[in-house]
């Protein structure tokens, strides 16, 4: 079974850059500061707010768990308060069958929003809620292990990348 997930932080720098650090677009930063993506493509524009990609990411944990791929349909929105939101879920896609070198991960209904603080322009709350199965044959007590300290590097070097 995969545990569901929910981070929350405080990131000192406006919505406006912590999104433009962690949206989920071809070309985008993610890939430069985020230890756990290494490539991330649009399989399928489907809208101006819904595409379908497919992320890549590199072995981890000593090697332990090996490169993993996934392919989400992904959802962007602005809100009238200024948050920002991008929400996934695996799917399939013709185009994008399952890779050589990489296990098929899936993502559950995921989410990850940027919040303006009110009266504080140069802080953003950050609010993430994931569920992953990695795939493959990964014992429990690795995964457990994994994900904590993958949330915390996250936050930590989004920290680093919007500054």
């Amino acid at each position: 079974p995969c545990r569901r997930y929910r981070a929350e932080g405080t990131v000192a720098a406006c919505p406006e850059d912590v999104w433009e650090c962690i949206k989920p677009v071809a070309g985008g930063l993610r890939t430069k500061w985020d230890q756990n993506v290494k490539d991330f493509e649009v399989v399928e524009a489907v809208s101006d707010a819904v595409s379908v990609c497919r992320t890549t990411t590199p072995s981890a944990f000593v090697r332990i768990i090996s490169p993993r791929e996934f392919v989400d349909v992904v959802l962007m929105k602005q809100y009238e308060d200024g948050t920002m939101l991008s929400a996934a879920t695996n799917v399939e896609h013709p185009q994008c069958p399952p890779q050589p070198n990489f296990v098929r991960g899936l993502n559950y209904p995921c989410g990850c929003f940027c919040i303006p603080l009110p009266g504080e322009p140069d802080k953003t709350q950050l609010l993430s809620f994931f569920q992953t199965d990695l795939g493959g044959y990964l014992p429990q007590t690795v995964v457990d292990s994994f994900f904590p300290a993958s949330i915390a590097g996250f936050y930590s070097n989004l920290t680093k990348a919007v500054k």
